[in-house]
């Protein structure tokens, strides 16, 4: 946590685990969720957000939100979010390629600054660390953005159904239905 949020940074109950690490889980939860439906061929549009919970925890803390827009102090967690989110875009094959070319330079465009802006050791470390979360959360972003596809161990399938008025049973051919 020192590397990444500074000297000044302390673990506390509030601050670490309920401001942070539980929207993490959540959005972690969410995340997983999406691949879950994703695999069973439903499209889980409303949880493309979910990421947007990650800067709610931070501003739960009493007066982060005065602090906020007053100094701008916390304003970088939003703004990452919405970075890794349109890096997810990106990913995600869907859209235009030229859009998803767009998005992933502004999505990315973060990492190879930080890797180049370290001078020690130290800092080479805390931007290597800070780019490799970045980029994961660019990849989990992109999760409920693809396109939903069933997987073939899905056991309970619903039946095929064929439409009334179909051509080809107008046409004198059987039709079958597995």
């Amino acid at each position: 946590m020192v590397d990444l949020a500074g000297d000044d940074s302390s673990v506390t109950w509030t601050g670490t685990f309920l401001c942070l690490l539980l929207p993490a889980a959540v959005v972690g939860c969410l995340l997983g969720r999406a691949l879950d439906l994703q695999r069973s061929g439903r499209q889980p549009r409303w949880l493309t957000a979910a990421p947007l919970l990650l800067p709610l925890g931070p501003l739960a803390i009493p007066g982060a939100v005065g602090h906020l827009f007053r100094t701008g102090e916390g304003s970088a967690s939003m703004i990452m979010v919405l970075l890794a989110m349109l890096g997810g875009h990106s990913l995600s094959g869907r859209g235009r390629a030229w859009v998803r070319i767009l998005t992933g330079i502004a999505g990315f465009a973060l990492v190879p600054v930080l890797l180049s802006t370290a001078r020690t050791p130290q800092e080479a470390w805390a931007a290597t660390l800070f780019a490799s979360l970045y980029v994961l959360l660019a990849l989990a972003c992109a999760v409920p953005m693809r396109v939903a596809r069933q997987s073939p161990d899905v056991r309970h399938q619903p039946p095929a159904v064929v439409p009334r008025g179909s051509a080809h049973l107008h046409s004198g051919q059987g039709a079958h239905v597995p």
